[in-house]
């Protein structure tokens, strides 16, 4: 079945959802799935709507088509089509956890997208790379050549059409101008529960601090680091028992677990971002 998802966001009124639904119905698509969320709060209306697509109408009329409609109600909305699969690259460092896991569930077909290249700093996880068979890249990160690792890093992103960047344990820090070429569009996973214990070391700090609890988030990456929309997130309890390492040990179970949710809602059209907060439809 071909399917074709909207994402739509807009000031809140009453109505909102008669129209939407109408126009649609009056268009002659067949409404699979539609969940929607009002932020009293915020004021703001959010609606994820799938339509089968039928053989009577083409992307470009009903593009124009909703363009036109959604000028008249002040709608901001994203267009997704089923049959277009995206194209995500995998960035890394020395640690294999991550990778392996999204791998894993790309090969078995619950991250439903191509993986064309794994870009590291590192060479260490070419093994990693070349076990599924996906062409790996070095690029070293040398002192004061910054800018020009990056460059190398876009080029090859953009040579391979990339739509997704997902930092895998990638242990660097990325420029505002990188950031700025795929707004929404990279995935980080931080290994603390964030907003606590931003930056490096957390498992150690968050000992420090003796915490009960240690987690993971997966966010959007932002010219602020460690600050963007947080996508999914999870957390273990531990005890006083538990050393540095041994949090280390039981968070890369949760690492994995929270990235590859948070790709999947990603890849399958289920995340808005309202300012700093993500809206993620089941």
């Amino acid at each position: 079945m071909r399917e074709v998802v909207f994402l739509i966001q807009a000031a809140d009124r009453k109505g909102l959802l008669a129209e939407i639904s109408s126009f649609f119905y009056n268009s002659g698509f067949n409404i699979l799935q539609c969940r929607q969320f009002s932020d009293i709060r915020a004021g703001r209306y959010f609606m994820r709507i799938g339509l089968e697509l039928n053989g009577g109408i083409t992307r470009r009329k009903l593009e124009d088509s909703f363009a036109e409609f959604a000028a008249k109600l002040d709608l901001e909305y994203s267009i997704h089509y089923s049959e277009s699969k995206q194209n995500v690259a995998i960035l890394v460092s020395k640690t294999s956890h991550c990778l392996y896991d999204l791998l894993m569930h790309a090969d078995e077909g619950d991250l439903d997208c191509n993986i064309p290249l794994i870009i590291s700093n590192h060479p260490d996880l070419e093994y990693v790379a070349d076990r599924f068979n996906i062409p790996f890249f070095c690029c070293p990160m040398k002192e004061g050549k910054k800018a020009e690792q990056e460059a190398k890093v876009l080029d090859l992103l953009k040579s391979h059409r990339i739509d997704l960047v997902i930092l895998a344990r990638y242990m660097q820090i990325l420029s505002d101008d990188f950031i700025a070429h795929y707004p929404q569009q990279v995935i980080n996973i931080h290994h603390a529960f964030l907003p606590a214990f931003q930056g490096g070391n957390p498992y150690e700090r968050a000992w420090e601090r003796g915490v009960k609890m240690i987690g993971a988030t997966a966010h959007y990456a932002t010219a602020d680091l460690d600050e963007g929309p947080i996508i999914e997130q999870d957390v273990e309890r531990i005890s006083h028992m538990d050393m540095p390492e041994d949090l280390k040990h039981i968070g890369k179970d949760i690492e994995r677990r929270v990235l590859s949710r948070a790709v999947r809602f990603h890849l399958e059209h289920r995340v808005i971002v309202s300012g700093r907060r993500t809206i993620v439809f089941s």
